[in-house]
């Protein structure tokens, strides 16, 4: 099967894999976040065609300093969440219980808390979700523009994943399922 068939198979997985969620009951915003909230739109990206993001790096909400080149090599998962968004909360156990699984895999985690303005409220979600992986604390979103020129991060909750080069090779803006996580963590993994 050629590369151009595979992709698109995949794709059509991914997507049958994949669940459909907003940030909250109303369609097309967070409430008083100001932020879009997601559709499930799934991005899956040809190796030829993946971009790396700008600097992703900053202070984590444990005070440690952090940057997405610190993981050069690996496949990178990394997850937008906010402690006031609903799907983030649904998810949160499933991101959890991955990072842990694919670790053996030589995947890692990362978060990027965002619109929250008080660290507290979102260092109370990492330790009732035992989230094990360290989140980057940007109140303002400042870091997400990171994504805006390889795939841009526009809802909460978003996760893209980074191959093993630092590109952005696949995206889910909306709730993510453990099915379509591993669909692409698998699209990253394949070399072109």
């Amino acid at each position: 099967m050629n590369h151009a068939r595979r992709t698109a198979v995949s794709l059509l997985a991914l997507a049958a894999l994949g669940g459909t969620a907003a940030c909250s009951n109303e369609v097309g915003s967070s409430g008083d976040q100001g932020f879009v909230s997601g559709s499930g739109i799934i991005t899956a990206v040809d190796p030829a065609d993946r971009e790396e993001p700008g600097e992703v790096a900053g202070e984590t909400l444990d005070g440690d300093q952090v940057s997405l080149a610190d993981y050069a090599g690996k496949v990178v998962v990394v997850n937008v969440w906010g402690s006031w968004c609903g799907p983030c909360r649904k998810e949160a156990p499933m991101l959890a219980e991955a990072s842990r699984d694919l670790a053996k895999d030589d995947v890692v985690f990362l978060g990027i808390n965002t619109r929250d303005q008080s660290q507290a409220a979102a260092q109370a979600f990492v330790r009732r979700f035992d989230i094990p992986y360290p989140s980057l604390y940007d109140p303002d979103g400042r870091t997400l523009l990171s994504f805006r020129d390889s795939l841009a991060m526009s809802s909460i909750p978003s996760t893209v994943v980074v191959d093993a080069e630092g590109r952005a090779a696949g995206r889910v803006l909306g709730e993510l399922s453990r099915g379509t996580l591993d669909g692409l963590v698998e699209e990253a993994q394949a070399r072109g």
